[in-house]
């Protein structure tokens, strides 16, 4: 059982506050819904409501029926820290230093611009609880710990230690269908080898089969896991005030999937349940990416979205119209550099490689350890690997590539140089040209520029301290400020007691009793946070 799963067990009897909605109504426009994410790793459509046979997924299942299905969601990159640096913030991954794939591994964390926070910082200021379960790893963060301290309430739990009446917002991950639980003996799984389909890319053989029916067991396990959530939810009384997205982070944790920005690696079920199962049981072909997601949850929770994210609203009353095109990238990947961009519309993909000398394939050490990899080694060691499963042990790849996925899903024939298409490809070219330049792409700048950049000779950056001050009130409270430099959120606690739980986001002045004890400190994503200062208020 995952960590996630278990604490869920532990909780799920735990009591929930109610945010004040009228049962069996939708919220009313004064009163704003609870929100959850609920984030799958490293899968594609493996859901049995979508057409899957061999998923076992009766509670995604139930939320297909009680949701809304997109069937055009597309993801900003085909691997989770950039892909999760689009979602927390608004801003493509490549607008603000988050493009390569940990970016702790090339000595640094990106410092967005001073303006950019994530979208929790902004549900936080308008009084929403906000809590994350299990990953954080939106690069400017630890994987699992380290988050700057003024972007959540709970960073590492659920949303039970909110006030009552408080509307919360909460990111669960669930990591049972990480690629890293493909790892190890896979010849007992449940799946039936036999059953499962081989995309022609992969070599058909009993081990690519095995670790294929273990990605569907794994997907088993995590549905169970999106099943104690609704009946978390449910229990708590807090499901028909609540808006649920289930989405993956990336594709499945397969090469040419995970890591690419193919469509195994970026195109994503999202289903989005609202209250009281609106619309429940339909589809949608809109097309929908992942840098939507923050300003659709700002607008939907009655908050204005900041001019500078890039997405759109998608949901609710506020919603605004359907792009023409989605964008995706993918730079370094682990030890592997690379610099690709895609464009997307409801049938073509456009792909530009600006380093077409570098190879289709890569080593990298962690996916070398899949079976399915492995096997890929093998079969081309012994010249047995045919096409198009070789795909992988090209040396160059072609400046520009184009899909007609409608006919061709799988993105196995090229036809950039078609003549029926010229003006598709001229088109979409013409996109991607302008989606670099226009949300200043920063993949032209070599990494390690970049690095010096956010931390000078490779050391980490300190936010400089907080100024706190205090002015007396004529009804004999003080009026509390907090400064902090450019780019910064600050974050302060009342009393004696250290909580970690209690921090709050400092938003604007404050009044207290005299002799409050006043703690802050600041935070700048990507460097260190500050050292905390204090005062007692009036003393």
């Amino acid at each position: 059982m995952s960590f996630v799963a278990a604490l869920l067990l532990l909780l799920i009897a735990a009591p929930a506050c109610s945010n004040g909605s009228r049962d069996g109504n939708t919220p009313d426009a004064g009163e704003r819904p609870n929100i959850v994410w609920i984030v799958a790793e490293d899968m594609s459509f493996e859901i049995a409501a979508l057409g899957d046979p061999v998923a076992r997924t009766p509670n995604i299942d139930r939320l297909a029926a009680e949701g809304v299905t997109y069937t055009n969601a597309f993801a900003t990159s085909g691997v989770c820290a950039p892909s999760r640096a689009a979602l927390i913030t608004g801003q493509y991954a490549t607008s603000i230093g988050a493009h390569h794939m940990r970016s702790l591994d090339g000595g640094y964390q990106p410092v967005p611009p001073p303006e950019v926070k994530t979208f929790t910082e902004y549900l936080r200021a308008a009084g929403y609880y906000t809590s994350n379960q299990t990953k954080l790893d939106y690069q400017f963060s630890g994987i699992f710990t380290d988050a700057p301290i003024t972007n959540w309430d709970e960073p590492n739990g659920l949303w039970h230690g909110r006030d009552p009446e408080q509307p919360f917002f909460a990111y669960i991950t669930i990591f049972d269908t990480h690629e890293s639980w493909l790892l190890g003996d896979n010849s007992t799984s449940v799946t039936d080898p036999t059953a499962v389909t081989v995309p022609p890319y992969y070599p058909d053989t009993p081990l690519v089969r095995a670790d294929f029916a273990r990605h569907y067991d794994n997907v088993e396990a995590m549905d169970a896991t999106v099943g104690m959530v609704l009946d978390m939810l449910e229990e708590g009384g807090v499901l028909e005030q609540t808006l649920v997205m289930f989405f993956p982070d990336n594709g499945r944790g397969f090469p040419r999937d995970k890591r690419w920005v193919y469509d195994g690696g970026i195109h994503e079920p999202l289903i989005v349940r609202w209250p009281n199962q609106q619309q429940g049981g339909t589809q949608s072909s809109e097309l929908v990416s992942f840098i939507d997601f923050a300003p659709t949850t700002l607008a939907l929770a009655g908050v204005d979205v900041p001019d500078h994210m890039r997405g759109r609203v998608f949901l609710g009353p506020r919603s605004e119209p359907e792009p023409r095109y989605v964008y995706a990238q993918a730079d370094r990947m682990d030890e592997a550099p690379d610099r690709i961009r895609a464009v997307r519309d409801r049938r073509y993909k456009y792909i530009r490689n600006y380093q077409p000398d570098t190879p289709y394939g890569q080593s990298i050490a962690f996916r070398n350890q899949l079976a399915t990899m492995q096997e890929m080694y093998r079969l081309e060691n012994e010249g047995a690997l045919d096409p198009p499963a070789d795909w992988y042990f090209r040396q160059t790849k072609p400046l520009e590539e184009l899909y007609d996925t409608e006919n061709d899903p799988f993105e196995l024939t090229n036809l950039a140089d078609e003549p029926y298409l010229r003006g598709v490809l001229e088109q979409m070219r013409d996109a991607n040209d302008a989606w670099v330049e226009r949300t200043g792409d920063l993949g032209s700048i070599p990494e390690a520029e970049l690095a010096e950049q956010y931390w000078p000779n490779g050391v980490q950056p300190v936010t400089p301290a907080p100024a706190l001050s205090a002015r007396p009130n004529s009804n004999g409270t003080i009026e509390v400020t907090i400064q902090a430099v450019e780019g910064a959120s600050i974050a302060y606690m009342l009393g004696e007691v250290l909580d970690d739980a209690r921090w709050k986001l400092y938003v604007e002045p404050f009044v207290v009793p005299i002799g409050t004890l006043v703690r802050a400190r600041a935070a700048r994503y990507g460097w260190a946070e500050s050292d905390e200062v204090s005062l007692r208020a009036g003393q």
